[in-house]
């Protein structure tokens, strides 16, 4: 069973999400707060798949304390935020924190059971419930990305990423010194039926710089094509 945890504190928003998702095959775990859904992972740190987070919630924890938690214990788990059209940085924030995507209130049934299939599939991906076959190792430079255990390192140095970032890293190491555009990314990454913005991109590829640059505002490695989007270079 896909098991999902979905946090929100409107009891009407809740159920919408919470009926949507089990009528596409999910097993949703509900929490009114941050706090709650953090007790509840707690519980079954394992078994949960994805998580569905309100950026806005009360207590001690938010929605952007509950993903950074969740990231700091669960690197593979899938994140997704909900907001509203008017959370604009605390979009961005999320995102450096480690959330997967986003979905603005108001959202359609198929917009957001689209997103949530989107970010299952790459988690399943690499838990090895896919049935894709896979290739043990890319390498580029000193840098090394292993597709079977879902690692990567430079040198001797392992470099955690979240599954974003790996299949962004998988990309950039199919295509080396090849200027990817942020629409190519994307599709690649997020799936040719993705309907967010592109800026989700370049947030993931600040996030990248900061793990893989010696100086993340002097990129040698991911480096901007002005105009495009960004391409590998060893």
């Amino acid at each position: 069973m896909k098991k999902i945890l979905v946090a929100e504190d409107e009891q009407n928003i809740r159920e919408f999400v919470v009926i949507n998702l089990e009528r596409a095959g999910y097993f949703a775990v509900e929490a009114e707060t941050g706090d709650q859904a953090l007790e509840l992972y707690a519980q079954d740190p394992e078994g949960f798949d994805v998580a569905v987070l309100d950026i806005m919630m009360p207590g001690l924890h938010d929605g952007l304390a509950v993903c950074k938690e969740l990231r700091r214990h669960n690197s593979s788990i899938g994140i997704i935020l909900l907001s509203a059209k008017t959370q604009e940085m605390d979009k961005v924030s999320g995102l450096m924190m480690g959330a997967d995507d986003y979905v603005t209130k108001p959202f359609s049934p198929s917009e957001l059971v689209a997103r949530v299939d989107a970010v299952y599939r790459r988690v399943a991906l690499a838990a090895g419930k896919g049935d894709t076959a896979m290739r043990d190792e890319l390498i580029s430079g000193d840098f090394v990305l292993n597709l079977r255990n879902r690692s990567f390192r430079k040198g001797d140095r392992p470099i955690d990423l979240t599954q974003v970032e790996f299949q962004i890293m998988e990309y950039f190491f199919s295509r080396p010194g090849v200027a990817l555009s942020r629409g190519d990314i994307l599709k690649h990454v997020w799936g040719p039926g993705y309907v967010g913005e592109e800026k989700i991109v370049d947030v993931n590829i600040r996030r990248l710089r900061m793990k893989v640059e010696e100086e993340p505002s002097s990129p040698r490695h991911i480096v901007t094509v002005w105009g495009l989007g960004y391409r590998w270079d060893v």
